[in-house]
């Protein structure tokens, strides 16, 4: 497999991984802290780590330009911030004894200026809306279909109802950013469009 391919499947098969552990450890209605709190973070942050080379490969399907620069740009600097946040959450859960100290060190850590916005409420939503316009790049360049957009605002939406949707979730992130793998170049980080490449599936040079 293409590593640019298996970077691109392990960031949402982890989200997937992470809610299901989240799933079985709500199961015996105490999670965290404890291994299934770690674990489910643990593959959450791997999934995160896995999105950054997966970002950097779906731009190069797209020709260079500000545009294309300044959304990977904005994606990483949410995915980066989104890792504190599930690093932060490790961190109290190693450190906690019970849940409830677990969430006072947590709320003594949003009690710092700015974490909050920088680490919770705001920056870490970059990711996902950097993701979107990615994908909606991508679909103009008929490098994705035109439903992957909706599918995967779909899935990014989805935990906000509630975070035992997570599985569901990163189900819908990977089919909507499957029907790239083809076009992905075998280096690893995606053929750089612009040079008589052609689109997944069409055969049209772009």
């Amino acid at each position: 497999m293409k590593r640019a391919a298996f970077f691109v499947i392990a960031g949402p098969v982890c989200i997937v991984a992470y809610g299901l552990v989240r799933l079985w450890g709500k199961s015996d209605d105490v999670y965290g802290p404890g291994f299934d709190w770690q674990a489910a973070h643990l593959i959450g942050l791997a999934g995160m780590v896995f999105f950054v080379p997966a970002v950097l490969a779906l731009a190069r399907l797209l020709p260079p330009s500000r545009w294309r620069n300044g959304v990977v740009v904005l994606t990483l600097v949410g995915l980066a911030a989104t890792m504190v946040q599930i690093g932060a959450d490790i961190v109290e859960g190693l450190l906690a004894a019970d849940r409830p100290e677990m969430s006072a060190l947590s709320a003594d850590f949003k009690d710092i200026p700015g974490v909050e916005i920088a680490f919770y409420d705001v920056v870490p939503q970059f990711f996902f809306l950097g993701l979107v316009v990615l994908a909606g790049m991508l679909a103009a360049r008929r490098r994705l279909p035109w439903w992957s957009v909706p599918l995967l605002l779909i899935g990014i939406v989805l935990p906000v109802a509630t975070l035992d949707l997570l599985p569901l979730s990163g189900l819908c992130m990977l089919v909507a950013l499957a029907p790239a793998l083809p076009a992905l170049g075998p280096d690893g980080f995606g053929a750089d469009a612009g040079a008589g490449t052609t689109s997944a599936g069409t055969g049209i040079a772009i």
